[in-house]
């Protein structure tokens, strides 16, 4: 969400920001218009205020005088109280016009408060240019891509001929684009949530948070899910249907990342930063409809309708904010350095950025069976884009005037991409997977995943 008073100083410098993420900017040709009005609407409603509050006090003043004027008899009381009956002296018919200029006012403000809305971040200047995500910048890689002495396989593969993933009971049980995970398999997902977990709690100062996994609209409209994206998201229709501009309580939709509970965490709140940031971490599962993905990454975990993820959320300073973000992103990297993953750190460019970031590095893991990268992590600074829907605030030392806060949030990492990524980066000639050394004490000390029955269909 942008300030007003912002957009209004500097409509040509935020057209051109718009035209680089590749939103028209012919979006804000009434943004002109609307305030124009809506200025001439409240200076209108303003002035009818002041007249009504001269008449007010003018009848209230012949009014004591009448009061003063009784000992002289009826007449003269009459003759005074007539001042205070004139049509110029009409307050009721002043109230009518003053009530609907406040509708007319209302009305305005609802416009333009919708337009900002539907405005997407503007990029930081350090963002490069560019259409699509050919335009994304590599600024690191690391690791030593494996070299197999056989034919790689993809992680769907080897997860059925395991018997620790399947897909067609999982379809059975609620459609595409769902796994069922059995076994070692199941540990497996535990074991990474658990390391990832332990990892940024205890070294990086993370406090661990478990939020619901059902939120109401204002809070995917705080984070900027909604109004725009809600046919990617699965919607509870428990007291009626989503009417887009009506924040409703009492709706619920499941949560596409743990981003949108952790962030609406001090939602409407005044927070304290004077010790620094504030850092949250987050295990739960995520619902995306993958609306327009259809033909997209069909086979195996990559495009899943529920998937789990750890999730990293922080709240900070204006001036700390970029210092932060590197530091995130540094904590999700660890995260796969520590389990012998190779990756590679993007910069994303103007047009391939979410629509509340300002700046965001995708990490990407490489995928053996698929001899390609894959984004794993999406580490992204907000500024105060999400912290002005959501009216997240702090009040900078020395200051009594309140501002909002800088938020910032990133996977730490997506558990079912880091699990397909160990099946594809640690499969052996066997067919069977190693378990990478830092996941072996959260599997009982297990070294290696081999084939599992639990029962065949006959």
């Amino acid at each position: 969400m942008h300030d007003l008073a912002f957009v209004r100083a500097n409509l040509p410098l935020i057209k051109w920001k718009l035209s680089l993420r590749g939103t028209d900017p012919d979006l804000l040709n009434d943004f002109e218009g609307l305030d124009s009005l809506r200025k001439m609407s409240v200076t209108s409603l303003e002035r009818m205020q002041a007249e009504r509050n001269e008449k007010s006090a003018f009848i209230a003043q012949i009014q004591r005088e009448a009061k003063a004027a009784e000992p002289q008899g009826l007449d003269a009381v009459a003759s005074i109280l007539a001042k205070s009956t004139s049509p110029k002296y009409d307050v009721l018919q002043l109230k009518e016009r003053i009530a609907s200029e406040q509708e007319r006012v209302e009305e305005l403000n609802r416009k333009l408060h919708d337009l900002l809305a539907s405005l997407p971040n503007l990029p930081n200047d350090d963002v490069p240019p560019g259409t699509s995500e050919h335009d994304n910048v590599v600024q690191k890689t690391w690791g030593d891509i494996p070299t197999l002495d056989f034919p790689a396989k993809p992680h769907w593969e080897i997860g059925e001929q395991l018997g620790i993933l399947d897909f067609e009971r999982a379809a059975k049980i609620s459609g595409a684009r769902f796994v069922l995970q059995l076994g070692s398999g199941a540990r497996l997902e535990r074991a990474l949530a658990n390391f990832m977990l332990d990892l940024h709690t205890r070294e990086h100062h993370y406090v661990e948070v478990l939020p619901p996994s059902l939120v109401n609209s204002k809070s995917l409209y705080g984070t900027g899910q909604l109004p725009k994206f809600a046919e990617d998201l699965f919607h509870c229709d428990d007291k009626g249907p989503y009417v887009p501009g009506q924040l409703q309580e009492s709706d619920h939709w499941l949560i596409p990342t743990a981003e949108v509970p952790v962030t609406n965490i001090f939602r409407d709140e005044t927070i304290d930063l004077t010790s620094g940031s504030i850092s949250f971490t987050a295990y739960t599962s995520c619902y995306r409809s993958e609306a327009g993905s259809h033909g997209k990454d069909t086979r195996g975990m990559i495009r899943q309708h529920q998937f789990q993820k750890v999730e990293l959320v922080k709240f900070t300073r204006p001036e700390d904010s970029y210092a932060e973000h590197e530091a995130l992103t540094h904590h999700a990297e660890t995260v796969l350095e520590r389990l012998g993953l190779p990756y590679r750190r993007m910069l994303l460019c103007t047009g391939d950025m979410g629509f509340s970031a300002a700046k965001t590095y995708d990490l990407e893991v490489w995928l053996p069976g698929q001899q390609t990268y894959r984004e794993i992590s999406s580490c992204s600074n907000f500024e105060s884009f999400q912290a002005r829907r959501a009216n997240i605030k702090y009040r900078p030392e020395g200051s009594k005037k309140s501002e909002f806060v800088h938020t910032l949030n990133g996977s730490g990492l997506a558990v079912g991409r880091t699990y397909l990524a160990i099946l594809e980066n640690y499969q052996q000639a066997d067919g069977s997977v190693r378990i990478p050394d830092a996941l072996q004490p959260y599997m009982d000390g297990a070294t290696v995943i081999r084939k599992q029955s639990f029962g065949r269909a006959l």
